[in-house]
């Protein structure tokens, strides 16, 4: 049984513990005066970060846990502060005594500790990585996120779900279409109504639009941090065409406020002509970069993560399906009908990511052939109604979660799990058999989120 999330939420005298799995959601009551709970960790050990966030976050106590340090909170954030209870209200907080947040670390003779980041030598999000080395030998990783957290989940409450879109579609910018889709589908569960056809349609071009901004970017980085240049220029060429159809189909370049129920137009010919530029120019690049040996030394046995780790930590998306897990959520008869095939390979290096997201753009380039068409449905919007809901939608990093509260017409508690936030827990078993040079490559083959990891 696969972990997918494991969050909590305030009610009146208790908190409630939601533990979602592939087949089931499981809920459990604990005091609000003695918030204890037990460790997931023993089976699922992506449940740690998920546990430490609700210590953070709630004050809920993990009894057994491995790991009781702080997930979210920094070094100098009050220690007796929660601030998704309910009681907390303030908008400002004093610093307290600085406390040294301590490593995981391996020692001995020989061994020794590199930092990197929070902030690194680029135009690129902050995040901590802290390697023990045996001269250039990786012998442990850890990840150290939670820099950019914008506390999201406290913004939202309140609020009506028109008010939080702008929030929510701007919390990871790579996934800005998957993130309003999410929210759609939560608005349709709330006011009981099915989507046209046409417009769901629409809304699946958009996502694999962003799939393939997204994968021509990455398809560009890849080689460029093995020291193959020429790449990066030619799918920094793509993506940025890419871009720019998006910002022509929505008047953004990341998509914001595209998701609605509302008819635009497209020139379903000018569209289609793009795309077969596209699918040209990739033919091209794919016969290009798959020739260059030297390249391929660096792909090949690199980063590797076995289908038995990632199944262990519950990987999705493009990781997952390197690795030879058959797991989409794009796998139903939506996707199905309209030319889906789902990406796979089985030796779990950097060179089988780069291959995923290779044959990804072009299905995806196949599908928004079949998306395209010319029809003025739009949806008349009704009341929602109070409740809790979820949805599931396949980002461009793999499978994101949303959860939202309704009481009263507002929301009562916001909750989402990035694919990132379950990858990022496997990174550090990708380097335990390459050198420190490797990691760049390593880590933007998995190309993870970290303003969708930290909220």
């Amino acid at each position: 049984m696969r972990l997918i999330a494991r969050y909590a939420k305030e009610l009146q005298n208790d908190f409630e513990i939601i533990t979602v799995y592939e087949e089931t959601i499981e809920k459990e009551l604990v005091s609000k005066e003695q918030p204890k709970i037990k460790t997931l960790a023993k089976k699922y050990p992506a449940a740690i970060w998920f546990e430490r966030k609700m210590h953070d976050d709630f004050g809920i106590i993990v009894e057994d846990a491995f790991d009781k340090r702080p997930l979210v909170q920094q070094e100098r954030f009050p220690k007796d502060i929660h601030p998704l209870r309910k009681d907390f209200t303030n908008t400002q907080l004093e610093e307290t005594e600085y406390i040294p947040y301590k490593y995981e670390a391996i020692s001995g003779d020989g061994v020794f500790q590199v930092a990197v980041g929070p902030i690194h030598a680029g135009i690129i999000e902050p995040g901590h990585f802290q390697f023990s080395q045996a001269g250039e030998d990786m012998l442990h990783l850890e990840v150290r996120h939670f820099y950019k957290n914008r506390g999201i989940e406290k913004m939202l409450e309140g609020k009506t779900l028109r008010e939080a879109k702008p929030v929510i579609e701007r919390t990871s910018g790579n996934e800005s279409i998957a993130y309003q889709i999410c929210w759609r589908d939560i608005y349709l569960q709330a006011s009981q109504q099915e989507l046209p056809l046409a417009l769901k349609k629409r809304h699946a071009l958009l996502l694999e639009l962003e799939r393939v901004i997204h994968h021509l970017t990455d398809l560009g980085f890849i080689p460029n941090d093995a020291g193959f240049g020429a790449a990066l220029a030619y799918g920094s060429k793509l993506a940025e065409d890419a871009r720019r159809k998006m910002k022509e189909l929505t008047g953004h370049r990341f998509g914001f406020g595209a998701i609605d129920f509302e008819n635009h137009f497209i020139d379903t010919a000018t569209f289609s002509e793009w795309l077969h530029e596209l699918e040209e120019s990739i033919e091209f690049f794919e016969d290009w970069i798959m020739d260059i040996p030297s390249l391929w030394d660096r792909f090949d046995t690199t980063g590797i993560l076995s289908l038995k780790k990632a199944l262990k930590y519950n990987t999705v998306g493009v990781v997952a399906r390197a690795s030879g897990l058959s797991l989409d959520r794009r796998i139903n008869s939506f996707y199905l009908e309209h030319g889906f095939i789902m990406a796979s390979e089985v030796s779990g290096d950097v060179g089988a990511r780069f291959k995923v997201r290779l044959q990804e753009v072009k299905n995806s380039i196949t599908m928004m052939q079949h998306f395209l068409e010319e029809d003025t449905s739009t949806l008349e919007l009704s009341s929602i109604h109070d409740g809790s809901y979820h949805t599931f939608t396949e980002s461009s990093i793999g499978e994101l979660f949303m959860a939202i509260d309704i009481k009263d017409g507002v929301i009562e508690r916001f909750f989402v799990r990035d694919p990132s936030f379950m990858n990022w827990q496997a990174l550090h078993l990708m380097m335990r058999s390459d050198i420190i040079a490797d990691f760049p490559l390593i880590n933007k083959s998995c190309d993870l989120s970290y303003a969708g990891n930290d909220l």
